[in-house]
């Protein structure tokens, strides 16, 4: 009887320690397995990356260590794609679109956060050439991280760095069995090693580190990293994140009016101004009451000033209704020179 068809096998390295600033990450690797070869992929995951590297936040004693992780998303993020609450969908500086800015507060001691690495393509290269040095052996390397899916519930782990392996597999141009020639194939073949060394990494075991075995891997020269998984601006069909709410929105009767409104819409025009950070747009409480937001421009209206407001209100109301919110927009003009503009009913507006 002939045995089981040649395939990939996914590997776990135990015995690692629990890392700090400092550590000779591939040397503890190259400890743990003395058994790695040529063409092996050596997934890391993130947090052992950041780890060694000091990407922390570090939370004194007594300090509130929920405000200090808000803070820290803040300041890692470039946009802001969506936010709900305290949950916010970010751009972080190294082009990954992912909740929180992809800070952890788990498998941490509570006296820190861990932040992704700053660069974790170069990190993927010093693991490589470290490990070739430690134990001649040529690998490719992938630090991984756990990101949610768009439209999906569940989470996965994806790549974030990588070396010495194509982040992207493009099969464009290529043609099928059936004589159909592939248009947008590429696989990204750097998440699918990350996703597969997660079984055998697990969430709670303590395993940062897998090796999957028996995939071919041509190195790429140069070789980019993981940029090549970052999607451009220009290829974005969602760039405005809760923008795209706006046709599944509930009905107005099925959502509750909360307090601080102003602060809401204030927030809701932070976060739909990124794409004009310098629009002239005050908000002052109206006065007709609670639930009314005075819109004013501090420039004079002109025709693209009004076509920008628009655009900004437009983004700044379908954020609302993605916080819970029912609005109203009534257009004022601008009689006698007034900056005011128009005014945004929060609730359920008068009848």
């Amino acid at each position: 009887m002939s045995g089981p068809p040649p395939g990939l096998s996914v590997l776990p390295v135990h015995g690692l320690p629990e890392f700090s600033p400092g550590d000779d990450l591939a040397a503890a690797i190259a400890s743990a397995a003395p058994w790695l070869a040529d063409g092996d992929v050596v997934v890391v995951t993130s947090k052992a990356v950041s780890k060694v590297e000091g990407r922390l936040v570090h939370v004194p004693p007594g300090a509130d260590r929920e405000a200090l992780r808000l803070k820290a998303v803040e300041d890692e993020a470039v946009r802001v794609v969506a936010r709900r609450g305290p949950l916010a969908i970010v751009q972080t500086r190294q082009g990954w679109v992912v909740a929180a800015a992809g800070i952890d507060a788990s498998n941490v001691g509570a006296d820190a956060l861990v932040l992704l690495p700053e660069d974790a393509d170069a990190s993927a290269r010093r693991l490589r050439d470290r490990l070739r040095e430690l134990r001649g052996v040529e690998v490719a390397v992938v630090v991984s991280d756990t990101f949610g899916r768009t439209w999906r519930e569940g989470l996965t782990d994806v790549a974030v760095g990588s070396a010495g392996i194509p982040a992207l597999l493009d099969h464009r141009g290529a043609v099928d069995a059936w004589g159909n020639r592939l248009e947008t194939t590429r696989v990204a073949v750097v998440d699918e090693l990350a996703s597969a060394a997660d079984l055998v990494k697990g969430k709670l075991a303590g395993v940062p580190v897998a090796v999957v075995r028996g995939l071919p891997v041509e190195r790429p020269d140069p070789d980019p990293g993981t940029r090549p998984l970052v999607r451009l601006p220009a290829d974005d069909l969602f760039p405005y994140g809760a923008r795209d709410l706006v046709g599944s929105r509930g009905p107005g009767a099925e959502l509750v009016p909360r307090t601080g409104e102003l602060a809401a819409v204030a927030s809701a025009f932070r976060v739909a101004s990124a794409a004009l950070p310098e629009f002239p747009v005050v908000l002052r409480h109206g006065g007709e009451g609670d639930g009314v937001v005075d819109v004013h421009l501090s420039d004079t209206p002109n025709l693209t000033t009004a076509l920008n407001l628009g655009a900004l209100l437009g983004a700044a109301i379908v954020q609302l209704h993605a916080e819970g919110w029912t609005t109203r927009w009534e257009p004022v003009g601008t009689p006698g020179g007034s900056s005011l503009v128009g005014r945004l009913w929060l609730g359920t507006p008068p009848s």
